[in-house]
């Protein structure tokens, strides 16, 4: 997904929402700082999953209103019907890759094992709500994010 549309979607909201940066430096407790959150709305620095996440807490609003619209990509992410239930990437064949979208796959994975404190190093279980918001992010429908997933060889096997 492009980085500046992404800083542009965040800027908006957080002008909509009559914030500055300082004042979302000051929300977050300094979480964010005014510098980084300048440098993720100007599309010099990428912003991850679980950050995106949070910053939609800041601002209360959904987290898919945080991803820049597109007419031909609309994904609701409190909708799950048309979500697998989740399934697991093989992380030694992540870490291999050197696709663009290896990159922001293997940022998401690092953090969910930080989350689950899982540090097997092997595989790894996506579950159905990261599966809607890392399609997103991918700028992908969360159908197709399976199917691309098989593609670059990643998918270990479905959840049951």
């Amino acid at each position: 997904m492009n980085g500046l549309l992404v800083g542009e979607r965040l800027r908006a909201i957080r002008r909509q929402k009559g914030l500055s940066l300082h004042d979302v430096e000051a929300r977050s407790a300094t979480e964010f700082k005014a510098s980084v959150l300048g440098a993720y709305e100007r599309g010099e620095r990428a912003i991850s999953v679980p950050r995106l996440l949070r910053l939609s807490e800041i601002y209360d609003v959904p987290p898919d209103q945080l991803l820049p619209r597109d007419a031909d990509i609309e994904i609701n992410l409190t909708d799950g019907s048309d979500v697998e239930p989740g399934f697991t990437i093989d992380l030694v064949k992540l870490h291999a890759l050197e696709e663009p979208e290896a990159a922001v796959l293997s940022r998401y994975a690092a953090t969910i094992q930080l989350q689950r404190q899982d540090f097997n190093g092997r595989l790894l279980t996506i579950r159905r709500d990261d599966l809607r918001v890392l399609a997103a992010v991918l700028g992908r429908r969360p159908e197709e994010l399976g199917i691309r997933l098989d593609e670059l060889g990643l998918r270990a096997g479905a959840v049951v």
